[in-house]
């Protein structure tokens, strides 16, 4: 009995990660947004060594 519990388990834990990788997934307009973003950040220099750390 216990087998069977673990074995269902392991199927709802996967079917609930491929189910979230589905819904999570980019279409390409909003991949290539974030890559001009960043593209441009890095060009501004807001992104680079050293940012955002406090030491």
């Amino acid at each position: 009995m216990y087998g069977l519990v673990v074995i269902a388990g392991f199927i709802i834990l996967g079917a609930a990660i491929a189910y979230a990788m589905i819904r999570n997934r980019r279409t390409p307009r909003e991949e290539q947004r974030t890559e001009e973003a960043t593209r441009r950040l890095y060009e501004e220099g807001t992104v680079g060594e050293g940012q955002g750390r406090r030491d």
